[in-house]
């Protein structure tokens, strides 16, 4: 059986491949769950580590949940609504849980159709860089069902309550471009183009210092939910921090060298 998540590091950068291209990396079977809580626990205890890139192999980004699986009523589709529910909780729930949480700054290089818990997975990141033939749907209401795993409460920051409406009530997929118009995506690429371009993207993230990037993530991620008071509070203490570091001491002398030399040249 193939893994279900490909881990990939090349310097400070991972990348993150959703590895069941046949039945188009369905996210809701256990083993990839597991498998990406285990990349966004290891990704947050290294800090060497500076972005990381999230992609599917294949033609698909993801299709969201095991359509199959849903029929059946197996796996963590199975059981009474009691169970039901625990399964959603204890099963895909965790996905968002981790991502949201995952200290570095995340790419989704959508590579084709992300559907249902697919385009939730897309938006969980912080960065969004679509192929040319990427397609989003937040299908839920096509099978019957709400978004499970965080889509209301992730598709309106992206887009805005009106297109997240539209998006939701119709189920019916956007296309790259209209991603793009819409700010659910920062930039469309041919498909060749891809993964280079969400690597261009990462070295130029990378050059800031790691824990700077992870401290300004974190006042982001908090700046939804604070208030400007308590914003001000959690800055200050992390400001305090970054302060004292190396980078910023190193950053200062840099900044300073380099306007001593423009002074002199003058």
């Amino acid at each position: 059986m193939n893994e279900p998540l490909l881990i990939d590091r090349a310097g400070d950068v991972v990348t993150w491949t959703l590895n069941d291209p046949v039945a188009r990396n369905p996210i809701s079977d256990e083993d990839t769950i597991a498998a990406l809580e285990a990349a966004v626990t290891a990704a947050n205890r290294d800090h060497s580590l500076r972005v990381a890139i999230l992609t599917g192999a294949g033609s698909a980004f993801s299709a969201g949940g095991n359509i199959k699986q849903m029929r059946d009523r197996s796996g963590m589709f199975g059981g009474d609504p009691a169970q039901l529910r625990q399964g959603y909780r204890h099963g895909i729930q965790r996905i968002p849980k981790a991502l949201y949480h995952c200290e570095i700054p995340t790419i989704a290089a959508v590579n084709g159709p992300a559907v249902g818990a697919g385009c939730d997975l897309a938006l969980l990141c912080d960065l969004r860089i679509a192929s040319s033939t990427a397609l989003f749907a937040e299908s839920f209401v096509k099978v019957g069902l709400v978004a499970g795993d965080g889509g209301s409460w992730l598709l309106p920051r992206a887009v805005g309550m009106a297109r997240a409406c539209e998006m939701a009530f119709t189920g019916e997929a956007i296309d790259a471009a209209t991603a793009l118009e819409w700010g659910l995506v920062s930039q469309v690429v041919e498909p060749g183009d891809l993964l280079d371009a969400a690597g261009r993207l990462a070295a130029r993230i990378c050059v800031n210092p790691p824990q700077v990037l992870r401290m300004t993530k974190r006042l982001l991620r908090e700046g939804r939910q604070q208030t400007l008071e308590s914003q001000l509070e959690l800055a200050a203490a992390m400001q305090a921090a970054a302060h004292h570091t190396l980078d910023h001491h190193e950053a200062l002398a840099a900044v300073l060298g380099l306007r001593a030399s423009t002074s002199t040249t003058e």
